[in-house]
């Protein structure tokens, strides 16, 4: 290909790249103070999760359990943890899902009668499993079931609450996986409604404070599980009221009484050990631990009390509102607009989404932070009908940099304008004009060719009358 031919395809391919062009913001950082702030990469929100046991904690408590948690409610983050995603079996924790369930499918008031085959199934039970001893026949009410389950582990009101549900057990384990599911539960399965020690009735740490969550949150399950004495009254098959003491010690002794629980589940069987979980909250912060196969029936609570008490110490959690962005958020939108005024196109929505909180040490908190949003990485396809541009909203601590929501912006063209890009003309200019120049230099050269060719021609042509005269004379 000739020199001039390379610069007809290299304008062709600059005109083609204008058809397509994308505006790109200046990597502007506007922040809370307009200063630069070191950070070692921005940790997102999966990242959160975990982020916090990626810190060196020299102070952190020695928990004996061999698996445990403490989770961060109101972040969804994990301060300390040990083996927190390997399943393990729960024992009686697993009433925490049955009455959960119970509380969100039935009516406290509605009255269960005793069938058959629910009869059958409890006789099935383990004779050392606790009981409430319920008959054929009997008929009993949701609540005096849940209390029976929460407060004394009765694990034959358990069973009965989930084949009340299920029709069967087994049916109603299956509404027990899909709610874990449903939560965010990645490592559970539950194959009995009560907490019979079997190696497919499975948990993890993670997952268990999860399930406390939701029970404690969306339920009236922590008013139960702080009841100290709860009265069963007489039914058609006992003539006499049953009493029930709450058997969890955050409630019954001094010893282990915790002023901030508000809720939780002991559980024991051979093969699990000693598994406690439980929720406490302080200052609107709810924290939930949860310890597995604990050696000791006593250890656990003061494993979990030291695993509150460090948490509530040693992190902060900071609520974020929406107003304590909106002039960046302003600045942000006067910047694109401003870059938009030049184009066929227009902010037709904007909103923000945020976390509502964020949790970290409260060492990294109280050195402070500021605000940021980031434009660098805002792109606009002047070619696209609609848009969306997610810009990054951050907090900025002096050693990391948390990503705490974003700034959805959506672009539009505007209706009936055509669109007229400075850069596209000043390209199909330049495009016309080295056409043109192309064919003038074509014309000159088909010019040329021509004149060479007559030249060429009247050479010939003369000798040939050269030849000719010479032949004449001869």
């Amino acid at each position: 290909m000739t020199i001039f031919g390379k610069r007809i395809a290299a304008a062709l391919a600059a005109f083609m790249l204008t058809v397509t062009s994308v505006w790109t913001f200046t990597g502007v950082i506007v922040s809370a103070d307009d200063t630069d702030n070191p950070d070692d990469g921005i940790v997102t929100a999966s990242e959160r999760k975990t982020d916090l046991l990626n810190e060196v904690h020299e102070d952190a408590p020695q928990i004996s359990a061999a698996s445990y948690v403490l989770y961060d409610a109101n972040s969804g983050s994990i301060l300390l943890g040990n083996e927190y995603d390997v399943q393990k079996e729960p024992a009686s924790m697993t009433k925490v899902m049955t009455v959960l369930l119970a509380l969100e499918r039935l009516e406290p008031e509605q009255i269960v009668t005793i069938t058959h085959e629910m009869a059958t199934e409890t006789t099935a039970i383990p004779p050392d499993y606790v009981r409430l001893s319920l008959q054929e026949g009997e008929e009993i009410s949701v609540r005096d079931l849940v209390y029976a389950a929460v407060l004394k582990s009765a694990n034959d009101a358990s069973l009965v609450l989930g084949m009340f549900m299920g029709g069967t057990e087994a049916e109603f384990c299956e509404m027990m996986n899909a709610k874990a599911v449903e939560i965010g539960c990645l490592n559970t399965h539950f194959s009995s409604a009560f907490g019979f020690s079997t190696p497919d009735n499975v948990t993890t740490p993670y997952d268990m404070a999860l399930i406390l969550n939701e029970a404690v949150s969306k339920t009236n399950y922590s008013e139960i599980a702080k009841t100290l004495n709860y009265t069963i009254n007489a039914t058609n098959k006992y003539s006499s009221a049953r009493n029930i003491s709450n058997g969890n010690k955050f409630i019954s002794t001094t010893d282990f009484g915790y002023e901030y629980y508000i809720g939780g589940k002991t559980g024991f069987t051979n093969t699990a050990g000693y598994t406690l979980c439980a929720a406490a909250r302080k200052n609107n912060r709810t924290l939930i631990g949860c310890v597995f196969n604990s050696a000791d029936a006593n250890i656990r609570y003061s494993d979990l009390i030291k695993l509150f008490e460090y948490g509530f110490s040693n992190f902060t959690t900071v609520e974020i509102t929406e107003s304590e962005y909106t002039p960046l958020i302003d600045e942000a939108r006067l910047q694109i607009d401003g870059i938009l005024s030049d184009t066929n196109l227009y902010v037709s929505e904007q909103r923000v989404v945020l976390d509502p909180f964020i949790t970290t040490t409260s060492a990294r908190a109280q050195l402070g932070s500021t605000n940021r949003i980031d434009l660098s990485q805002a792109l606009v396809d002047t070619s696209a009908e609609e848009q969306t541009l997610d810009i990054p909203l951050c907090k900025v601590y002096s050693d990391k940099t948390y990503l705490i929501g974003t700034m959805v912006v959506v672009i539009e063209k505007k209706a009936g304008v055509v669109e007229i890009n400075p850069e596209k003309k000043t390209n199909l200019t330049n495009v016309r004009s080295v056409l043109i120049t192309f064919a003038v230099l074509s014309g000159l050269i088909l010019l040329l060719v021509v004149a060479l060719l007559i030249f060429r021609a009247r050479i010939i042509k003369r000798r040939r009358d050269e030849v000719t005269k010479r032949a004449n004379m001869l």
